[in-house]
């Protein structure tokens, strides 16, 4: 049943992933970049799933009931962690969260040195706004605290 359940999502994904490359195709490049650059490797990985459910082998445990956990203390933190860098992106906006959760996540989280952190957080930042800014032009809207204290 498990490769069954898998076969028919990884055909959806592909039908959704699919349509949205070819509705992207007839809209201006800018505009089309994003549904293009997810549609792609998304329809490609849904593709290897699909073929990986068809034609893979039996599931190791065949028969055998599957064991739902509860959420353990990872999960929470995962959780923690999405709904930290979603209040980031509300109160300061998209350009100054998005280097300030790699910086945290990867000293906080991650455990990494000063040096990859600061390299890694760089970097992050410079290819989020010479996509984002530089190249595509995409406003972002300032974050609600930033509007409040007028910085934006």
């Amino acid at each position: 049943m498990p490769r069954k359940a898998s076969l028919i999502l990884s055909i959806g994904v592909m039908l959704m992933s699919a349509y949205g490359v070819y509705a992207a195709t007839a809209w201006p490049w800018k505009a089309a970049l994003f549904p293009l650059a997810i549609g792609i490797p998304l329809f490609c990985l849904a593709a290897v799933e699909a073929l990986w459910a068809f034609f893979g082998g039996e599931p190791a445990a065949r028969g055998a009931e599957l064991e739902i956990a509860p959420p353990g203390r990872s999960t929470w933190i995962a959780l923690a962690w999405m709904l930290g860098f979603f209040a980031a992106i509300v109160l300061i906006g998209f350009p100054l969260a998005v280097p300030l959760f790699v910086l945290l996540y990867l000293k906080l989280q991650g455990g990494e040195g000063w040096t990859l952190s600061i390299i890694t957080t760089v970097t992050v930042a410079a290819v989020f706004y010479g996509l984002f800014d530089a190249m595509l032009h995409l406003p972002f809207p300032p974050g609600l605290l930033l509007s409040w204290l007028g910085l934006a």
